[in-house]
């Protein structure tokens, strides 16, 4: 039976939608190549902006910190969310649904409200703390901001890896320890390998969204802890000039490599069923 082929007008239709989405983002990358300082009309071809963008110190120190905590975030959530995934996969127990329920909110929650309410969680944590002991209150940081990616990244990651896991067969795990292998042998010879371009989905979705993120950082960084998003974003107060366009640049195409590699390891997870 042959395919039937999309009409002119899906395919009109499909080029206006792209076009609208990606037009900007194409200008945007066209003028950070730009002569002109004002950015309002197009001069003349020039790598200037990236120049200096490299040698902008207060940048690289955001640059910095983002990986940093993207990093650091991404690694602790995705062992989290894997062995959360493997529980409510495989287990049924007190709360359960209630469990599930709330694995959901951090995801479906306004961006600002979960700001606000880590704001508040960390510093009622600091002034009990500090009661406790002078030495063991802390101030908002690159620490804060790590706790509440890590938040904000395990459900994402849980349910990432429960897609893949409603997918795996438990007979392969059995035979494994029919063979001899415990519980932890099957787990990391069997079990992980099997799940892994699940596992690598999320936490490349993970440390996507900790490298865009901006409300959430906002209300949890402190003094000295200026992450990329943050940086951005004073920057364009004044004026959207070259060396902005060229650090989106860098930017979005960061992010476009990132979410490229999750698509592929999800696509092989889908063609490569357990």
């Amino acid at each position: 039976m042959s395919e039937k082929k999309p009409s002119t007008w899906l395919r009109v239709v499909a080029i206006l939608t792209y076009v609208y989405i990606y037009l900007p983002i194409i200008i945007l990358i066209i003028f950070s190549f730009n002569t002109q300082k004002i950015n309002v009309q197009w001069e003349g071809f020039t790598f200037h902006w990236y120049q200096e963008l490299f040698r902008d110190r207060e940048v690289m120190i955001a640059v910095r910190n983002t990986l940093l905590v993207a990093t650091v975030s991404t690694l602790i959530a995705t062992v989290i969310g894997t062995l959360a995934a493997l529980a409510l996969q495989r287990y049924r127990f007190p709360g359960y649904t209630a469990t599930e329920s709330i694995l959901y909110i951090p995801v479906i929650i306004p961006e600002i409200v979960m700001g606000i309410a880590l704001l508040a969680f960390f510093s009622q944590s600091s002034l009990i703390l500090q009661k406790l002991s002078p030495i063991l209150g802390f101030s908002l940081g690159l620490g804060t901001i790590t706790i509440a990616h890590i938040a904000f990244s395990v459900p994402f990651v849980t349910l990432v890896v429960r897609a893949r896991l409603h997918g795996f067969d438990k007979s392969i795990e059995e035979a494994a320890m029919d063979l001899g292998a415990n519980e932890i042998t099957t787990f990391r010879r069997v079990t992980l390998p099997t799940i892994m371009p699940g596992v690598m989905a999320g936490a490349l979705l993970a440390f996507t969204l900790s490298l865009d993120d901006y409300v959430i950082t906002y209300f949890t960084a402190g003094p000295g802890s200026t992450t990329l998003p943050l940086r951005v974003f004073s920057m364009v107060k004044t004026a959207v000039t070259p060396k902005v366009n060229a650090l989106s640049t860098i930017w979005v195409l960061t992010i476009f490599v990132l979410l490229l590699i999750g698509q592929i390891v999800q696509r092989r997870s889908a063609n490569n069923p357990s």
